[in-house]
């Protein structure tokens, strides 16, 4: 998938480095309620002048750049606090002013190019890592998902706990669409548009075709080895169209074993108690098919492919950031 420019930080600021360039990276750190970039939201500058992404939607980006040109001069890492004014915050589209800190650090004399290098392997690998810094002390560590910072992967929020800043960086969002049927033409967009990577399965060449989803990744493969081939892990949605038990049951079976947030299944009340029968005659318990999200989608009485898609990516979206 190609990441949104604010999802490439990382990777934009070590390149940068390698370069010989230079750079900082700008993150913030806390702000208002109704702020446009929330925590965790970064800037990064290089020795160039060259920026990329951002932390406040305008209003404080120019000062924020200057300190980080200041920074990649002193090495010194800072925490700047920015009051926001009712009329620069309505100028951004924010309902009301506020606070906002930004946490600069100068890559190599603050943060370790070698550390920032462990972050951008594990984001590249599909694996979790809590990047934490003592606003106090300046000491860094990485950390993985199990432990202290299970609960805050889970809902990736980044944020303060005492004296330290925890960053999470969790891999990229991915929605595995079983069934190339037509209401999988509008979902695809939807869930790319909401920042995930697709993947369509579907063996049935003629409905997983190039025509019919131009430039989406596709694999002909039975959904069982396609799901082996990608792998499931905490950041993946599994959502099954085809109401086929063949191709449909394989990919359920393989959710319901992993860790995938979401797992949505096509079909009327009628056929999923078909479907959980099948599914208990398989060995799996009343718990674990309770996490199957069936008929699939919120009931917002959609009727065309493009409204059921609608209401499946709110699902996705409710079960990802409400649990």
């Amino acid at each position: 998938m190609d990441r949104p420019e604010y999802d490439r930080i990382p990777e934009t600021a070590l390149d940068w480095q390698h370069a010989g360039d230079g750079a900082a990276i700008a993150t913030v750190v806390e702000t208002w309620g109704s702020a446009p970039r929330p925590v965790g939201s970064q800037l990064a500058v290089s020795g160039k002048g060259e920026m990329m992404g951002s932390v406040s939607g305008g209003c404080v980006e120019g000062a924020v750049v200057e300190e980080a040109h200041a920074a990649l001069v002193d090495g010194t890492p800072r925490l700047l606090t920015f009051g926001v004014s009712d009329e620069e915050a309505f100028a951004v589209g924010l309902a009301c002013g506020g606070t906002i800190r930004v946490l600069v650090e100068p890559v190599g004399a603050a943060l370790p190019e070698a550390m920032l290098a462990d972050i951008v392997a594990g984001r590249e690998g599909r694996v979790p890592v809590a990047y934490i810094v003592d606003l106090e002390t300046w000491a860094r560590r990485l950390a993985p998902r199990d432990g202290t910072f299970a609960e805050r992967f889970r809902s990736d929020k980044s944020g303060i706990e005492g004296a330290e800043f925890v960053h999470i960086h969790n891999p990229p969002l991915r929605m595995i669409i079983v069934g190339a049927v037509h209401i999988a033409q509008p979902l695809v967009h939807m869930a790319r548009a909401c920042g995930y990577d697709p993947l369509i399965v579907d063996p049935r060449e003629a409905f997983a075709s190039e025509s019919r989803f131009p430039g989406e990744v596709i694999t002909h493969d039975w959904p069982d080895e396609a799901i082996a081939a990608v792998g499931l892990d905490q950041r993946t949605a599994v959502v099954t169209l085809t109401h086929d038990p063949k191709l449909d049951d394989p990919a359920i079976q393989a959710a319901l074993r992993s860790e995938v947030f979401y797992l949505g299944c096509l079909g009327s009340t009628r056929t999923h108690a078909k479907r959980v029968a099948r599914l208990t005659e398989a060995g799996f318990t009343e718990a674990e098919i309770a996490r199957i999200h069936a008929p699939v989608g919120l009931d917002i009485g959609a009727k065309s492919p493009g409204e059921i898609a609608v209401s499946v990516m709110a699902q996705v979206t409710s079960v990802l950031r409400r649990g």
